[in-house]
């Protein structure tokens, strides 16, 4: 388990920024445990999916306020049946977090999650929840963690700034 935090220069929210870190140590600190970590092991295999993994992190990210599949937070927008795996309100702000396994970077899953905090004008932080690497039918291996990390910290460059202040990528 370990957990990058990429985040902008210069905050917007940096009260809110706090929080969601703190929401965010507290979600890697349950991660680690030897339970979960053994339970997510057991689901993330081949042909394992991503409802499997985001089943088994629903109950701490509703203890740490989460709503599952919040409706609602797209209606005004082009795109009104979006819905977030998880949302929390969070100050003037909130936090969209988005649970992957397989498609992380085959369909990129990563960068679909990204636009989705960043079209959702009720938050601007983005909790990723991907596998450190997973084995492809081929019997490749995709460093998934280190792929979505490296692509999503374009978008904190000065430069390629969205409105999504700050991306927690959690790998297990």
């Amino acid at each position: 388990m370990t957990l990058t935090i990429l985040r902008k220069e210069r905050l917007s929210f940096e009260s809110e920024f706090r929080q969601a870190e703190e929401i965010a140590r507290t979600l890697e600190t349950r991660m680690a445990s030897e339970l979960l970590k053994s339970k997510i092991e057991a689901v993330h295999r081949l042909g394992g999916t991503s409802h499997e993994v985001q089943a088994l992190l629903r109950a701490d990210l509703e203890m740490l306020g989460f709503e599952n599949e919040r409706k609602g937070l797209f209606v005004n927008l082009r795109v009104p049946a979006l819905r977030p795996d998880f949302y929390r309100r969070l100050g003037r702000s909130g936090i969209v977090a988005e649970v992957e396994r397989g498609k992380t970077i085959t369909n990129n899953m990563d960068l679909l999650d990204l636009w989705k905090c960043h079209l959702c004008t009720e938050a601007d932080f983005l909790f990723l929840v991907v596998p450190m690497s997973r084995v492809s039918k081929n019997g490749g291996v995709i460093k998934a963690f280190d792929q979505a990390t490296r692509r999503l910290a374009t978008f904190f460059e000065p430069r390629n700034y969205v409105n999504v202040e700050a991306a927690f990528i959690f790998g297990y």
